[in-house]
């Protein structure tokens, strides 16, 4: 498969990013690490005139601890967070999460903001930030925007970036060191994407698990802390409340019953985490 023609634009900053987003809007399309929208563009699915690549502005590829949070800039690769010598101490969910994310040899290249950009219901990175309560930093030439990824997420591969924006940085919360946190998932082959993704959080008062790869979009669910007794019928109403569909890779029953087993055992990992 080929493209359809584009014209392509290389840019040295956000400004100039977010300029060339004001003059074409929806004609144009951000380019970090391509490794979502080439494959798009190659079928077809995605059909920009214009290519607007930020993948060497060096002003948007950076990861520091700010405000409580993991700051990851919108150039930022995948590999340069995954090997920062303290994520399991800082955002341990995201340490667990990242061998998952495909291969190593897409991580060296896809970005970070560019996964969250993307809104694959059946991506790690999105559920990771929904799981944490991130938040998704826009950037037009009119200012910013702050939206946490419950309200940025609104579908599948669809989000609530504007034709003028882009995701300048994504803030993951810092670990509650009270917490615990647990992640996995069930896919056909390591690397492909998730027939259902699950990520625990259980801290002393609350439990919170949010699923992927199920419904349109990642799906949080918070809890006060359950009993065993309760938390079997509580994660049954859950995976219907998911509204699974039938689909080439699983169908709706088996999705249901993943979110059932894979989320009690992710919530006993966590609360026993959580415990030490």
């Amino acid at each position: 498969m080929k493209p359809a023609a584009f014209d392509y634009v290389r840019v040295d900053s956000a400004d100039e990013a977010v300029n060339m987003l004001a003059q074409y809007g929806q004609d144009a399309k951000i380019l970090a690490g391509g490794q979502s929208l080439m494959a798009m563009l190659n079928f077809r699915l995605a059909q920009p005139k214009v290519l607007v690549d930020i993948s060497r502005c060096t002003s948007l590829d950076y990861s520091r601890v700010e405000g409580g949070h993991l700051v990851v800039g919108a150039a930022a690769t995948q590999a340069s967070i995954e090997w920062r010598p303290a994520l399991a101490k800082e955002v341990p969910l995201l340490d667990l999460v990242f061998p998952s994310i495909s291969h190593f040899q897409v991580r060296n290249h896809g970005t970070v903001c560019g996964s969250i950009a993307h809104a694959d219901p059946s991506a790690e990175l999105p559920l990771c930030l929904t799981a944490l309560g991130g938040e998704v930093i826009l950037r037009s030439r009119s200012g910013h925007r702050i939206l946490k990824a419950d309200d940025f997420f609104t579908g599948m591969l669809t989000t609530a970036l504007g034709p003028d924006e882009i995701v300048e940085e994504v803030h993951f919360p810092l670990a509650d060191s009270r917490a615990g946190y647990a992640f996995e998932e069930v896919a056909m082959r390591h690397g492909d994407f998730a027939v259902a993704a699950v990520a625990a959080v259980v801290t002393p008062s609350s439990i919170a698990l949010t699923v992927g790869g199920v419904a349109d979009r990642p799906v949080r669910k918070t809890w006060p802390l359950l009993s065993d007794a309760d938390m079997e019928g509580e994660l049954n109403d859950f995976s219907w409340e998911l509204q699974a569909q039938n689909d080439i890779h699983a169908s709706a029953k088996y999705r249901r019953r993943l979110v059932r087993c894979l989320g009690q055992k992710l919530i006993i990992r966590a609360r026993n985490e959580a415990l030490r």
